[in-house]
């Protein structure tokens, strides 16, 4: 997927030099997306949120973060380029290594921007981390992509799209977010909860089977009732999941086939 954003560069010490007009867009999007959180997202992410305490005005840094994540479950951020390939991607997750796309959304993506940039980074994705149910989760995905065959990336990763980046759960018989993409998206986080999609329960293979976009609200989310039948994922034999998975085949696809422009 091309993009329109360039990677910015972190100087010797891990800091990267955001400009005014950059602090202003983060300050916004900070503003904007807090209330909402506040008001749909499950516990754990908001605990994370509190205990990274990142700031609110200014785009934050990843030594600064990452000296936080350490301390709580030895994980760190690294600044990378907006995309990376799945294998790096895997690599770093089993090394408990984020990678942080460097560049912010300029304001005409304010709303919506296809690829991930660093608000989703750091405040979609950061807090969970702060929980080491959930950093250990990630890192089994990460030791999991180590040992697949490149033709059963696109496979697996269904696993983390549908748990960490669009999750949901349930709290007081209430359905939350869980997901990073919601957390750091304004309009998916209240559609997912608006009772418009498809709500169906967690099962790794129903999950795995299960095809998505990136560009579009998602049709179907996965409830995690009991976050302990997330955790217990990670110690199943997700190579062999991916194998019955391909057996069975992709389910027919809930959204409309992507336009591709002449």
């Amino acid at each position: 997927m091309p993009t329109s954003y360039a990677a910015k560069h972190p100087d010797a010490a891990g800091y990267i030099d955001y400009s005014a007009d950059e602090d202003a867009v983060w300050r916004d999007l900070v503003a904007r997306q807090w209330p909402m959180v506040q008001r749909h997202a499950a516990v754990p992410y908001l605990r994370g949120l509190e205990a990274l305490d990142m700031p609110l005005t200014r785009v934050p840094q990843c030594p600064d973060l990452s000296a936080k994540l350490h301390r709580l479950t030895g994980w760190q951020v690294v600044p990378v380029p907006a995309l990376i390939s799945f294998g790096r991607f895997f690599a770093m997750l089993a090394d408990r290594q984020f990678p942080a796309a460097s560049f912010i959304r300029n304001r005409r993506d304010f709303d919506y921007i296809e690829e991930p940039d660093i608000f989703h980074e750091i405040f979609g994705h950061t807090p969970l981390l702060t929980d080491p149910r959930f950093a250990g989760f990630s890192q089994a995905i990460g030791e999991a992509g180590m040992a697949c065959a490149k033709e059963d990336y696109a496979w697996l990763i269904r696993l983390y799209w549908f748990s960490i980046e669009f999750g949901l759960t349930v709290e007081g018989g209430t359905v939350k977010t869980l997901g990073s993409g919601l957390a750091s998206s304004p309009s998916e986080l209240v559609w997912s909860v608006s009772g418009g999609p498809e709500l169906r329960p967690f099962d790794v293979i129903d999950i795995l089977r299960t095809p998505y976009r990136i560009d579009i609200h998602q049709p179907v989310y996965f409830v995690i009732d009991r976050l302990d039948d997330l955790f217990a994922a990670a110690r199943r034999d997700l190579l062999a999941d991916v194998a019955t998975a391909r057996k069975l085949g992709l389910h027919a696809p809930k959204y409309p086939a992507k336009e591709i422009s002449a």
